[in-house]
């Protein structure tokens, strides 16, 4: 699994959406088959506008088949179907420091 920050430095919607393109091309490139996203949440409490306009992207991307899917921040535990079944893929996976921990302002790609 790689990380990429997608709020570093701040950037607007359309800037973190073309980060989260190039990550997806790159991991792919690479053979990778998980990408840890890390948007944030956002300061209102009730998410941000990168946290909201990349999952929806992600959302788009997975009609499309361009990803197989993604795990919300708030889902990655040993609890959720989808984590499980990802963690039985990738047990090294369970050494992720956000696994339980409802971390909203993170997002696991599919690839």
């Amino acid at each position: 699994m790689t990380e990429v920050n997608l709020k570093k430095g701040m950037p607007n919607l359309d800037e973190a959406r073309r980060r989260l393109s190039d990550a997806i091309a790159s991991s792919k490139r690479g053979g990778l088959s998980v990408i840890k996203l890390i948007h944030g949440y956002g300061s209102s409490g009730v998410g941000g506008a990168l946290q909201k306009g990349i999952r929806a992207s992600l959302r788009k991307r997975r009609k499309k088949g361009e990803i197989r899917g993604y795990i919300p921040g708030e889902n990655w535990s040993i609890f959720d179907e989808a984590s499980r079944d990802l963690l039985d893929g990738q047990p090294a996976l369970r050494r992720d420091g956000d696994l339980d921990r409802h971390n909203e302002g993170i997002t696991l790609v599919l690839l």
